[in-house]
Parts: C-alpha cells; structure tokens; sequence
C-alpha cells in the first residue's frame, strides 16, 4: 500500500525526511478494525516524533487523527462491521495513519460525525480526546461542574485549546479565561467562546488579576516553562495545573506555598499502556460526535489540503514549525 513515512529523523527539508513508501498492508490484531483512511489531519506530535525519533527498522509511518471506513475487522472485534464510518487518533506505538489503510484498536475509536465529511472529522480525535481528558480526568471536574471557578487556557487557539475552550463553555460552568497574541487569534478564541482573552505575550499575572479573577484550573498547553512562574502566581491557592507540552525545566517547589497540584495529560497513555479504561476514548468520542451533529460543538479546522502528497504534507509539518496554526489543519487521506 502508498504510505507516507520518513527513513531518518531530522529537519522535514532533510535527506530521510517524509517521502513515499510502497509498505505491506497491516496485519489485524484480534481486537484491531482495518480502516480506509479518507481524511487525516496533522498535530505537534508528528513534527516531534520526525524530528526527533529515528524510525524502528527502516522507516516510520506518522499520522495521529484519521477518519475513514472499516474495511477489515478482527476476530474479537464486537463494535464495528465493514462499511461503518469512523474516527481516531491511533496508538503513538504503532504505525501512523498517513497511509491508505491503517490498524488501530476498537476501544479507542469513535463514530464518525454525519454532519462532517472525512476530511473534517479527521481533525477532532487527538484534540477532543486532549481536551476532555485534561477536563473530566485530569482536573476530575464532573459535567455542569465549576460554577463560581474560572479555567485559564494558556494557547487557547491552537488545536488544543480551540476544543477545550468549547467543552469547557459546553459542559461545565467554569468561566474560561484564554490566551492569545495577535488580533486573528483572539477573534478566534472569542468564537471558540472564551469568556475573556489575555495576550500570553505580556504579565500574565497582572491581566488576569486586573480581571479580578484567580482562576482555580490553569491548562498549560504551550511555553509552559516560560509562564510558569506567572501561572503560579496568578493561580488559586489549591488549584490545579495540567501541562501538555515538554518544559525543559520547571521549579516545582513554587507550586507548594499554594498547594497546588500539577499534573501532566497525554492522550497516547491509554492506548499504550492498554488501561483498564481504555473504551473511555471511544466513548467520549462517541460524544462529541453527537454534540457536532448537535451543533453544540463546532468544527475547528481552519486550513484544509486538497490532496495528500509529499509536497503537501511537508508543507502542513512546515506550518506547524512555525507556531501560528490557528485551529487544525487536515488533508485527504490516502484512500481518498
């Protein structure tokens, strides 16, 4: 089957970097759907894992969101037939999904919306499952929760940020306080529905106090090492942090004259350590399936490809390098 992998990591311009493979079909595991992938969408993990992680044998597939139909089902499979619809974000130790079929594990895939094409929906899983772990897991909220508390999303227009803005807003009672730096992303995370928008760029602590507001939940999606000593002071005492990104370095002792709780959400952990609770992916993204059909919730996808080539794909690695995504980008699986 055409795949598009790298055969060394490094920069995407490199020798090695993304490129065309002719790989063999998936094999199934007995709980494993093969699917036609018909959208995919790309996310800081990958522009990670190509730069930094060399390829297990001679090449690796990237590719953590796709969405496509069930062409295959193995022998334990209880949840899906051929033909069905789905979406996902896969399993990071296991082939990535910028291929034209794809394995991945039942428990951790969802319906696909009816009302969104493949390509749309392909840029919900990874970001959806982030945000309502960071929210119903990590910060243990329970749903319509939060009343009289405020959230602050440090990042709050990337892909992350622009779902967890909307479940926060959706399903909880929480004031949402996010950041943004430049006109178009703050006139993206008032339509996400942020409650205020701060600029991450200035006193963090300051805006937010001039706000009057000492937000119990901080989600540090981005530059967390940079605003931590802002995030602690600007935070309740008892609150809770919950980080996404990779800081080089962060003074935890800060934290303990408020007694606060710091927490590290990574959507990968079910799938690669197959918990006891692994279907809670699948049905939470059976959820925001429902509430997009719903209207509830809103796509977030603000650049969309109309092919899938290497071209394109390193184009879409390129953009995400450079930090200003608003949203998601996606692109036409291969199966398309």
């Amino acid at each position: 089957m055409k795949s598009i992998g790298y055969t060394q990591n490094g920069p995407v311009d490199s020798e090695g970097a993304l490129s065309l493979l002719d790989v063999d079909k998936p094999t199934l595991g007995a709980r494993d759907v093969l699917v036609a992938v018909k959208g995919i969408s790309v996310n800081p993990v990958d522009v990670k894992l190509r730069a930094a992680r060399a390829p297990e044998g001679d090449h690796g597939i990237l590719g953590y969101d796709a969405a496509g139909t069930v062409v295959e089902t193995g022998s334990d499979v209880t949840g899906f037939a051929v033909g069905d619809e789905v979406f996902y974000a896969g399993d990071v130790t296991r082939d990535g999904t910028n291929a034209e079929f794809h394995a991945v594990d039942e428990r951790i895939v969802g319906k696909k919306p009816a009302s969104l094409d493949f390509v749309e929906s392909a840029g919900l899983p990874l970001t959806s499952i982030t945000a309502w772990e960071m929210l119903f897991d990590t910060f243990r909220l329970v749903e319509g929760q939060g009343e009289g508390q405020s959230l602050l999303v440090i990042g709050g227009a990337g892909g992350v940020g622009s779902i967890l803005i909307q479940l926060a807003k959706t399903l909880t009672n929480l004031k949402v306080i996010a950041t943004a730096s430049r006109p178009e992303t703050e006139d993206w995370v008032r339509k996400m529905g942020a409650d205020h928008v701060v600029d991450h760029r200035g006193d963090l602590a300051a805006q937010i106090k001039d706000l009057g507001l000492a937000p119990t939940y901080v989600a540090a999606l981005t530059a967390s090492d940079q605003h931590w000593p802002s995030i602690v002071d600007l935070i309740a005492p008892r609150g809770h942090i919950a980080l996404i990104d990779d800081p080089a370095n962060l003074d935890i002792s800060l934290a303990k004259p408020k007694a606060l709780t710091i927490s590290w959400e990574f959507m990968f952990t079910r799938s690669m350590f197959d918990t006891d609770d692994i279907t809670a992916q699948r049905d939470l993204l059976n959820r925001v399936s429902q509430m997009i059909d719903a209207g509830t919730l809103r796509s977030t996808v603000t650049e969309r490809a109309e092919a899938l080539t290497v071209g394109t794909l390193t184009e879409a690695h390129k953009r995400q390098e450079s930090g200003r995504v608003i949203g998601k980008q996606v692109l036409p699986g291969l199966s398309s």
